[in-house]
């Protein structure tokens, strides 16, 4: 009799990204859900070149979050430039 092979396959999920600010929580005014890191930044980016000239210097301070598949978070990234060029 032959023995019948399990085949798994990966569940592929996309990433969930958020902003968060420069404590590590989520930033207090882009908080949202991001389908990807560049989408993220675009609103980062947005937002630096609109509304942040009136916040303060760590609501300008963004890094980038993913959601891990155990459903934390891990940071992946700091913008520098986001701190500049407001």
């Amino acid at each position: 009799m032959a023995r019948k092979e399990q085949i798994k396959f990966m569940t592929v999920k996309k990433s969930i990204y958020r902003l968060i600010g420069l404590d590590g929580r989520p930033h207090s005014i882009l908080d949202a859900p991001y389908e990807s890191m560049d989408a993220a930044l675009l609103a980062a980016k947005d937002w630096m070149n609109g509304q942040a000239i009136n916040n303060s210097f760590c609501d300008r301070a963004i890094g980038v979050e993913v959601m891990t598949q155990n459903g934390s978070w891990r940071t992946v990234s700091y913008s520098h430039r986001s701190v500049q060029s407001a």
